[in-house]
Formats: C-alpha cells, structure tokens, sequence
C-alpha cells in the first residue's frame, strides 16, 4: 500500500471505530434501562382471623418488591462490551495506519489530533484491563461517550493531513515521552471519571435521604461511595508517577536535546509543572491529612482540567508563543472526505 492509501485507510477507520462505539454507547444505555428498578406493592394474604373462625383476613400489602430484568441486562452490557473491544481494535488500525502514512514511517503522535486519537485508545485499553478487576460495567456508558465526543471533535477541529515530523521531533526521546504521557493521561482520564461519579452520587445520595426516598436508576447502581473514591485513588496513584517521568524527567532530557535546555518556562512546560503540583497536593492531601471523598474528588477533578488546558489549551491559546506550537492544529482546520 501507498502512503496516501494508508492516510486514507487510517481515516475510514476513524470513522469505522466511532460508529462502533456509537452502538457501544446505545447497548450499554439499553442495559441501564433495562436495570431500572419498578417498585410495586405486592398483597399477600394473611390467614385465617385469630379467633379461628375460618374467615380470612383481608389481603394486606407486604411492601415495595423490585421487579428487575437481569438477563436483559447482562445481554446489553456483553454486547456493549463486546462491541467496544471490537471498536478498540479499529481504534488501534486507525493509529498504526497514520503512522504508515508518513513518509518516512514515524509514530503517530506528531500534532494534536494523532496524541488525541492516541490518547482515547489508551483511555479505552485503561478501561478494558480493569474491567473485571473493578467490575467496571457501570463505567462502560460514560467511557464510551466520552470517546465517542473525543474522536469526532478530534476529527471536525484538530484533524491535520499527515506530514512528516519537525526537527524537534526527531529523537527517541518523542516515543518515551509521549508514551509516558499518554498513559498518565490515560488513567488520570479514568481516575477523574470515577472522581465526577462520586461527586454527581454523594449529591444525589443526600437528596433521596433527605426525603426519605429510594432511588432506582443508573445511580442507585453505582458502586457506594467510598468503593468510587478508592478506585479513583488507585487510578490516580498508579498515573502519577509516570506523569511525573514523562513531564520532570522525560521531557527536560527531550527538550535538552532539541533545544539546548532543561527548561525554558515554556508554557506548556509550566503548565505540565502545574498539573503535576496539583496530583501531588492530591495524593500527599490522602496519605498525610487523610483527605477522602468529596475533597479529593475536587482537587482530582482540578488536575484533571488542568492537564487537558495543558493538552488543548496552551495550543489554541498560547501556541505562537510556545516552543510546542507544532502540536497545534492548522489555522484553517482540514476535512477530508472518505473517499
């Protein structure tokens, strides 16, 4: 195959895999409403009337008995996640394929739309290996949403013809970097999902007690609060080291190459510092002062928007005054068509 054959076969792919995910998306809402919960009042009979008189006494009802759909449900979420490994698969030709599409063949990850579509296919892969760790199938509507909305702003702002990588970018030190970095991303990503579930529960958890009410639904489902904050705990831990390599040790030594310094107070520089700052005050706020719940879920969800104005911001906003400007998409944004 040609170069423009590859190009052209990575952007049907994109547009394979976020039909695919689509569906994901439609089986797994299906499955939440299959699982709604229906509260009926059942009568039971009570017997005969005390004084033995064979008359029996009038049915009385013995309270709420939820009615469910089970089997519906596991058939919706086997085919959701089914449909979702098939949809990683053609996420991951999709990205091999823009790769070869370069002449010279290079990694994918040379401006913001290839770190994107990167980046959404760790964020699926993070998922799909914790999925029966963590029993994560309460997860799988908002992951395969928030992939879905990625991949098609990716496609329709930032996407870029392929051309081969700057000067900047010519060392082995852009796969370690990026590599660390998208996977840090990928589980802060993850972690901060599981940080908003929480906050978005604990407030609808209050509500219901505070008016004596039960609640049914896809937040009735969720796992209880503590098991959403230590699974966004773990998430986070496990991203912070490795953000800490790719962006304090990883990127300076790049940087030293390319440009002669450790460290310039470029802006994404800084903001990649900042972002680091936050997770630290984070984790250290757990283990030192015992920070749990809805704090933690704050600062969690405080880094995780600052990490994505360090991917996506710094380049729209600060990119002519940046050294990272070849990370921007072009001033007059690309379509192609699927030809």
């Amino acid at each position: 195959m040609t170069h423009s054959q590859f190009e052209l076969l990575s952007n049907q792919a994109v547009a394979a895999c976020a039909v695919v995910y689509f569906l994901a998306v439609l089986a797994h809402f299906a499955q939440w409403a299959a699982g709604r919960k229906v509260e009926e009042p059942v009568e039971q009979p009570v017997g005969v009337g005390a004084a033995g008189s064979g008359t029996p006494l009038a049915a009385t009802p013995t309270g709420p008995t939820t009615i469910d759909e089970p089997e519906r449900m596991e058939l919706f979420g086997r085919v959701g996640l089914s449909l979702t490994v098939v949809a990683a698969f053609v996420h991951f030709i999709a990205m091999a394929s823009r790769g070869l599409a370069s002449d010279p063949v290079r990694v994918p990850w040379g401006n913001m739309y290839e770190f994107t579509l990167t980046g959404t296919w760790v964020v699926v892969m993070g998922y799909l290996l914790l999925y029966r760790r963590y029993s994560l199938s309460w997860l799988s509507p908002v992951v395969t949403s928030f992939v879905l909305v990625t991949l098609m702003i990716d496609v329709l702002v930032l996407y870029t013809p392929v051309v081969p990588l700057r000067d900047a970018l010519q060392s082995p030190w852009l796969i370690i970097h990026v590599v660390a970095a998208i996977t840090a991303t990928g589980a802060f990503t993850l972690g901060g999902m599981c940080s908003a579930l929480y906050l978005v529960k604990e407030r609808w958890q209050r509500k219901h007690e505070a008016d004596g009410s039960t609640g049914r639904g896809y937040l009735a489902r969720l796992p209880e609060l503590p098991v959403l904050d230590r699974i966004a705990y773990r998430t986070h831990a496990f991203g912070f080291p490795i953000w800490t390599f790719a962006a304090l040790i990883a990127g300076p030594i790049w940087a030293h190459y390319a440009w002669g310094r450790y460290w310039g107070w470029d802006p994404k520089e800084v903001w990649a510092f900042i972002t680091w700052v936050v997770y630290a005050a984070y984790l250290h706020a757990r283990a030192t002062s015992g920070w749990k719940g809805r704090s933690a879920a704050v600062v969690a969800l405080v880094g995780l928007a600052t990490l994505w104005f360090n991917f996506v911001g710094i380049n729209f906003f600060f990119g002519s005054g940046s050294q990272h400007s070849y990370a921007a998409p072009e001033p007059v944004a690309v379509v192609r068509t699927l030809e």
